[in-house]
């Protein structure tokens, strides 16, 4: 459109909102913003955007009449309706080729659904996750854009210079097709809350089973930091413990310990599920906010249930904490090893060609699970684009195995303290189930087969007349069940 001036637009100034338009403009873009209530536009111009490029607009006629073509639009609004009543408002004045944006906390099958009734109205659509927080927002976040791969010309110079940086490349590339971003970020969030909830099991183990006040733990934190597990989390937390309330106590023994959740992480345990994956790590983090949020029920019960006689540790404290640090590394490997199987299945059911090495390097920097690991994980995907699994990587083999005495012996003493480690457990569980040739599953098939005839099938050399190969074989286990298998009943 003649005098359109705008390279981007934005709909929604909330603080992130606010900070992304910051940080395009920044980088040398011009963005027309606006917002439903119109005096926030104002309000904005007249502060944090005065002295910019940016423009406002006080209708979304206005702001799609002040943008280039294609017109490519961001909505950073509250996920669900609220998405798709904008959508609605903008389609009578975008024309065919114009790109939207959604940059908000969508679950991916309403990214799905959007990519497709878009492009069936010649409109292209980008279901983009975006993490950082507004820090990231501001100065660089991770930016996992999926959608129609026809709208990625025309936004990545605009995404790759808004994104964090991590040694001269973007933390932002193409993901994949329809809700392939959205789907991206899901499990990013997931693996977020299995890395909170691991380095969570760390203070309490630090706290109540060696008796280590919050600057101790804060110290053992940033030494940590320094090596194999420095990342964004870790920092933070050494940040927190260190932080004093007005009266010297340190604020983080003063915040009741009930956990919230904004259902991201709930959304890849179903995911898992509803896949038949075992992503177990994220799924026993998200039972753990549950069970923190029984608090009253968690009172009762420590004044009733008895737990073990509580003995002081008489080992080599520096080896504990040496061991812990393995234990964290090890199980910190096993959920992002369960997280890009679970991406790796969805890809696969859904036809999607993700980019596992392009994953991991958009997860370097800028986001809430940012760490030098990513690293190696983006370089395990460059020698080996279809690995099954990081276990199978030589650098994460050998660093589990490294890290495996340590780990168990870490558990064992959690166990014995009564300390609960349930991230810490899983981890090792699906480590030693995924190592293990031969799994008790023949059992559940008999009892399966015994009391629904649901069939089991026969190993490989075991076969006879009666246990034929690749057959699905049901058998009469006590002389008084039919011979019939089922067909429709499953347990």
């Amino acid at each position: 459109m003649s005098g359109a001036t705008g390279d981007i637009g934005l709909i929604g100034l909330a603080v992130m909102g606010q900070n992304l338009i910051l940080n395009m403009n920044d980088k040398g873009f011009n963005v027309v913003c606006y917002n439903r209530t119109t005096s926030k536009v104002d309000h904005f111009l007249a502060n944090e955007a005065k002295g910019t490029k940016i423009q406002g607009a006080h209708s979304i006629q206005e702001l799609c009449a002040k943008l280039k073509r294609p017109r490519k639009i961001i909505l950073l609004v509250k996920a669900g309706p609220a998405v798709d009543d904008f959508i609605k408002q903008l389609e009578p004045y975008l024309e065919e080729g114009d790109i939207v944006i959604d940059g908000g906390n969508s679950h991916y099958p309403d990214s799905i659904r959007r990519t497709k009734e878009l492009e069936s109205k010649g409109l292209l659509f980008v279901g983009s996750g975006v993490s950082g927080g507004e820090e990231g927002a501001r100065y660089g976040p991770s930016l996992m854009p999926g959608g129609s791969p026809a709208a990625w010309p025309s936004i990545k110079e605009i995404f790759q210079k808004a994104a964090a940086q991590v040694n001269g490349e973007p933390c932002c590339d193409w993901v994949g097709e329809t809700g392939a971003g959205h789907y991206v970020k899901m499990v990013h969030n997931g693996i977020e809350y299995g890395d909170m909830q691991l380095i969570s099991e760390v203070y309490d183990i630090l706290k109540r089973g060696l008796g280590l006040s919050e600057d101790e733990i804060a110290d053992i934190f940033f030494k940590w930091n320094t090596g194999v597990l420095d990342s964004f989390l870790i920092d933070i937390t050494a940040n927190i413990l260190k932080f004093k309330d007005d009266d010297g106590e340190p604020l983080v023994s003063k915040i009741l310990d009930q956990a919230g959740q904004k259902g991201t992480g709930k959304w890849t345990a179903i995911n898992a599920l509803d896949a038949g994956m075992p992503v177990t790590l994220i799924g026993e983090a998200v039972f753990a906010r549950c069970l923190s949020s029984l608090k009253a029920e968690r009172t009762r019960a420590s004044k009733v249930i008895a737990g073990p006689q509580k003995e002081t540790f008489r080992g080599d404290k520096q080896q504990f904490i040496d061991d812990l640090e393995q234990a964290l590394y090890a199980s910190k490997i096993i959920s992002y090893t369960q997280g890009f199987m679970l991406m790796r299945e969805t890809a696969k059911e859904l036809n999607w060609n993700l980019n596992y090495a392009g994953i991991a390097r958009m997860w370097r920097g800028g986001c809430i699970i940012k760490s030098v690991f990513l690293g190696d994980i983006t370089s395990a995907y460059i020698k080996t684009p279809d690995l099954e699994s990081l276990l199978f990587d030589d650098f994460f083999n050998k660093a589990v195995h490294k890290a495996q005495p340590g780990w168990r012996r870490i558990i064992a003493q959690a166990v014995l303290w009564g300390i609960p480690t349930p991230a810490f457990s899983t981890a090792l569980a699906f480590f030693d189930g995924y190592r293990s040739e031969i799994v008790p599953a023949n059992l559940l098939q008999a009892q399966r087969d015994y009391f629904g005839a649901h069939t089991f099938r026969v190993l490989p050399g075991k076969e006879n007349a009666k246990l034929k190969a690749g057959e699905d074989i049901h058998i009469n286990w006590t002389g008084r069940g039919g011979n019939v298998s089922a067909s429709s009943y499953v347990a």
